[in-house]
């Protein structure tokens, strides 16, 4: 066989993936299934009782509660501190650890994507622009879990603060209660009620939660004074910042959107999202799309400081075990 015949094979063989990238492409994909999952955890257990102050806010009946300082004051008064801080938050930890997950593998197959199809930094990093994408892809698989998980969340959260007659037992008794009696009642289409809401709200949140979190994550990781180049490691304190900032720059845009999703899959019966927008609209005007604006921000500092710490010490952890 002649050298001429022999060179497009040598560049067939040269281009096709080798099974070592491909192996090691798929452990990164796992690795940031894990590392998000330990993640979402973290942001469970710290930011719950933030996140229940904020759905109550925004389903409540009118003045029946004067602030997030009072929704905690009753809801302790009623449930104790245990039950009333943390009611719905067995929905949370089962659908957050595969949320977060999907959300880091999402993003990372994003990044991915991107690196394979469009023009990168001179330096081999990706622009705001790509990581927006990256970040806005991670939030179209997520939504499949975060939709029904957040359905079942929210009306345990809302059925916490409804007054109860003497005797009167409560309709759902946890969360497969309420998928049971939603599935019962218009079945998978009850069940994933709010996913459309649920992606105009993270698709955008997402975008920004990642960027800002990569802007402030360059900004303090250690730099060579003479090279400018990234020397050494991101402490934790670093993160922390970095991730709560991407938890802040994440709700500011989207946080009507959030409260429609709310009021969407609380309510009885058949509802729409333009019967949502046109009702909170007459209530109380453009004010009334920000009830528990506050109690979201309050959240959004801890839990995603845990979150990326998480993320973080796991994706750590992973590599002195395995590499």
């Amino acid at each position: 066989m002649s050298s001429t015949s022999q060179q497009p094979e040598a560049a067939i063989a040269a281009a096709a993936p080798k099974k070592e990238d491909i192996r090691a492409g798929v452990m990164a994909q796992v690795r940031s299934l894990v590392a998000g999952g330990f993640g979402g955890v973290c942001a469970t257990l710290v930011g719950h009782p933030f996140d229940l102050v904020k759905v109550r806010l925004q389903t409540a009946e009118k003045g029946l509660y004067s602030g997030a300082i009072d929704v905690v004051r009753k809801s302790v008064a009623k449930d104790g501190l245990r039950r009333g801080l943390y009611a719905g938050v067995s929905a949370p930890l089962l659908g957050v650890t595969p949320m977060f997950a999907v959300s880091f593998w999402g993003y990372d197959l994003g990044k991915t994507i991107v690196r394979a199809t469009s023009t990168l930094n001179p330096d081999g990093s990706l622009t705001l622009g790509q990581i927006g994408f990256a970040g806005f892809f991670s939030a179209i698989p997520m939504t499949a879990i975060t939709a029904p998980f957040e359905r079942v969340k929210v009306i345990l959260q809302v059925q916490g603060q409804k007054k109860l007659a003497p005797g009167e037992k409560p309709k759902y008794s946890g969360p497969l209660d309420v998928v049971r009696q939603l599935y019962r009642e218009g079945g998978v289409r009850s069940v994933f009620r709010g996913s459309a809401a649920t992606l105009a709200r993270d698709g955008p949140g997402s975008a920004a939660y990642f960027v800002t979190y990569e802007i402030i994550k360059k900004k303090l990781t250690p730099t060579d004074p003479v090279t400018g180049k990234p020397k050494g490691e991101l402490s934790l304190t670093a993160i922390m910042v970095a991730g709560a900032a991407a938890g802040v720059a994440m709700w500011i845009p989207v946080f009507p959107v959030d409260t429609v999703k709310s009021r969407l899959q609380t309510a009885e019966g058949n509802v729409t999202i333009g019967g949502v927008v046109r009702g909170l609209y007459s209530q109380g005007g453009f004010k009334a799309f920000f009830p528990g604006f506050g109690p979201a921000l309050a959240r959004a500092v801890p839990a995603n400081a845990a979150t990326f710490v998480g993320v973080e010490l796991a994706h750590a952890a992973m590599k002195k075990m395995f590499d």
